[in-house]
């Protein structure tokens, strides 16, 4: 008899398996960047491109340009593999299905939403964002879009079972989007303003570990009864 495969060989398959699918769809991974970029280059241009102006909101732009570029992508989720069964693979694996969520949230804040972290530098700089805010930034950005990911899965789930679900996951996913972004942009406000920052990114810190444990528990949860 086969054994059964441990969580850690589990989540490698599952990992390498999404890598390339996202190799195949180069162009669409892009997608998520560059809306991203165009956020960011609208303000700037709405704006009028004053530095004083768009130093003033750059942290708050850069903060919901990567909120919107993680929502684009989350109808998608798990759609993929619903039309082509994984899903019901997945229910039936010996492995627990909230693990195999966990890793499918992981793999889609790895792909999605990293690069973004990582260009947010660059970005800042084209909104004139003062350098002494950008430590707060990243760390805001680090905690809180691991949270955006885990809540937008539970969405995901309870709607991979409907047709053309787009507007309907972005509705239901924002009112628990909002308190994310009021303390992550928060956060450099308040650094911003010579204020403790720590508040507010201790929150979030909670939030993620409350989410880590609850959140690939409720999306498993959903997709069961999704797939009944």
């Amino acid at each position: 008899m086969t054994p059964a495969p441990s969580l850690i060989q589990s989540a490698r398959a599952l990992l390498i398996r999404d890598l390339r699918l996202l190799w195949r769809r180069r162009g669409d991974s892009l997608q998520p960047a560059l809306f991203a970029l165009l956020v960011v280059v609208m303000f700037a241009l709405g704006l009028g491109g004053e530095p004083q102006a768009l130093a003033n909101v750059a942290s708050a732009v850069l903060w919901v340009a990567v909120l919107l570029a993680g929502l684009l992508s989350l109808d998608t989720l798990f759609r993929g593999d619903a039309e082509d069964g994984s899903l019901e693979q997945w229910v039936l694996a010996p492995v627990p299905l909230a693990w195999l969520v966990a890793v499918r949230v992981f793999s889609h804040w790895l792909t999605t939403v990293l690069p973004l972290i990582v260009a947010t530098p660059l970005l800042g700089e084209l909104l004139h964002l003062p350098r002494e805010q950008l430590p707060v930034l990243l760390v805001s950005l680090a905690l809180g879009t691991p949270l955006l990911s885990l809540l937008g899965a539970v969405v995901a789930a309870l709607t991979v079972g409907m047709r053309r679900s787009g507007i309907l996951v972005a509705l239901l996913a924002l009112p628990l989007y909002v308190p994310v972004l009021v303390f992550g942009a928060g956060s450099v406000a308040a650094s911003a303003q010579g204020l403790d920052a720590v508040g507010a990114l201790l929150l979030l810190a909670a939030g993620l570990i409350a989410a880590l444990v609850l959140a690939p528990l409720a999306a498993a949860a959903a997709i069961r009864i999704a797939l009944n």
